[in-house]
């Protein structure tokens, strides 16, 4: 019997061939070089960061996963009872700066990895030496500064202005991951400050210097490394426009503290502010001055933000802001321009430009002295410090009134509180402590939401009267009565 032996059709040996080749061939991607969204193709702007030519293409040779079965291993150190782990390792060792230390909740912790970030010419560098050199002074151990977007030279320049040369800070200047780690093999620090990770590149991985997958590969080694020698690391960090840690999201996943350095480039004062923290409080902030010297502490900070008139002036009125846990008096300053035709200028600096156009409409509202539709409003605070909560509505509210009225507020009263859009004034928190930092500087009067007051908290600051009051007229009135006293 004969039989038929089917052959297979030019078609179908070309369309397995194709197959064979699709499969052994790498395939397209494309993923966005600023926060790691793989579009399925290519476009012009990111769909999830709206950055406009940050996606680019990757070449991507198959699943990474091969769908076996993982089989149990030994683990390289067992799992033992909590309480028989020591906790040693793990406690902070002071930097020597003492607001930093503020932050980080007592010093920096063998092994841990701390990201700051802060935009271009704030100041990270100049803090970070002066870091390394107090580290080189009272740690016991070598610290190391490794720059990669400025030369030793320029850095030993930075050091002698600021006067932090010492025989154990060293420093380098490297772009390469392998260099890095062979600098930490000689050195063997205490202290790895990398200024910055977005310009250390591996070998090993592909993409540019700063990209998602560099800096993602860079991390992971570094944390790695100083998990595993006990090397307290501090990477410096870009930040976006919108003044986001710039690169992938798992970046501050990956380390174990994360600060924000801020700061107006026209004003001395500088905010360390704590963002994520595994080993403390993840709100509080560190006060720093910058100055032709270099950058240093400032343990009381308040005098920045307060004005000392030989007589009241009108247009003004101090509050206490609260950043992170820390109270600072702030002056709050208004000037009532002319009467304008059309629609009248609302200029700020330092507030929040939503909360005084609301203010402003209550006071319009509630009031019947103050006319303000038509007049032009200038509002800051003093020593560029920027004070967004809404705690400091009544104070601006009340130096509205004070220059439009043309009345001087009397410049031992302090205001707390956020004001309604129908006039009343509502309870804020933290006012025992703001209260407590306002009679340490010398205030005598402070008014404050109801229930916020020594009747119904308890008992408050000696020597100052605090009062409480329900909307902003009542709050007029008895800041009119403090100034005639």
């Amino acid at each position: 019997m004969t039989t038929s032996r089917s052959t297979p059709s030019r078609g179908g040996t070309a369309g397995a061939a194709r197959g064979r080749s699709a499969a052994r061939d790498p395939r397209p991607a494309y993923q966005c070089d600023a926060c790691g969204h793989q579009p399925p193709k290519w476009v012009g702007r990111c769909p999830e960061c709206g950055e406009w030519g940050a996606v680019v293409e990757s070449t991507v040779t198959g699943p990474t996963v091969s769908g076996r079965v993982v089989s149990s291993r030994m683990p390289s150190e067992p799992a033992r009872p909590i309480a028989t782990i020591s906790a040693a390792p793990a406690r902070a060792r002071p930097t020597g700066v003492s607001e930093l230390d503020r932050v980080l909740g007592g010093g920096l912790v063998p092994g841990a990895v701390v990201l700051l970030a802060g935009e271009p010419g704030v100041g990270k560098s100049t803090l970070l030496l002066d870091v390394a050199q107090q580290w080189a002074v009272g740690a016991g151990s070598p610290s190391l500064v490794v720059s990669g977007e400025e030369s030793v030279s320029q850095v030993r320049l930075r050091a002698e202005r600021m006067g932090t040369l010492h025989d154990q800070l060293y420093l380098a200047a490297e772009n390469d991951l392998a260099s890095v780690l062979g600098h930490l093999d000689a050195v063997k620090p205490g202290l790895l400050v990398l200024d910055s990770v977005q310009t250390i590149s591996t070998t090993g991985t592909e993409g540019v210097p700063g990209g998602v997958t560099q800096v993602r590969a860079v991390t992971a080694a570094l944390v790695s490394v100083a998990k595993e020698r006990g090397i307290a690391t501090v990477l410096v960090g870009h930040v976006t426009k919108d003044g986001q840690v710039a690169g992938p999201r798992v970046l501050e996943h990956l380390v174990d503290v994360v600060l924000h350095f801020e700061g107006d480039k026209h004003s001395s004062l500088r905010l360390v502010r704590g963002v994520k923290n595994r080993f403390g409080a993840a709100d509080e902030v560190g006060c720093f001055e910058m100055h032709e010297g270099g950058i240093s502490s400032l343990a009381d900070p308040s005098g920045l933000f307060l004005t000392r008139y030989a007589e009241p002036v009108p247009g003004t009125c101090v509050t206490v802001a609260m950043e992170g846990r820390r109270a600072l008096v702030t002056e709050v300053q208004a000037l009532i321009g002319a009467t304008v035709a059309g629609s009248p200028r609302r200029t700020v600096s330092g507030l929040d430009s939503a909360r005084l156009a609301m203010v402003l409409a209550v006071l319009q509202r509630r009031t019947e002295r103050l006319t303000l539709h038509d007049r032009e409003v200038f509002a800051a605070t003093v020593g560029g410090i920027r004070v967004v909560e809404p705690a400091a509505d009544l104070a601006v509210a009340l130096a509205v009134a004070s220059g439009g009225l043309n009345l001087a507020i009397a410049p031992h009263l302090v205001a707390i509180g956020e004001v309604g859009l129908t006039g009343e004034v509502r309870r804020v928190g933290a006012v025992p402590r703001r209260l407590a930092e306002a009679a340490r500087l010398g205030f005598k009067v402070a008014l404050v939401p109801t229930g916020c007051g020594p009747a119904s908290t308890g008992a408050g600051p000696e020597h100052m009267r605090v009062t409480e009051v329900t909307d902003v007229r009542s709050a007029l009135h008895h800041a009119a009565r403090a100034s005639a006293e």
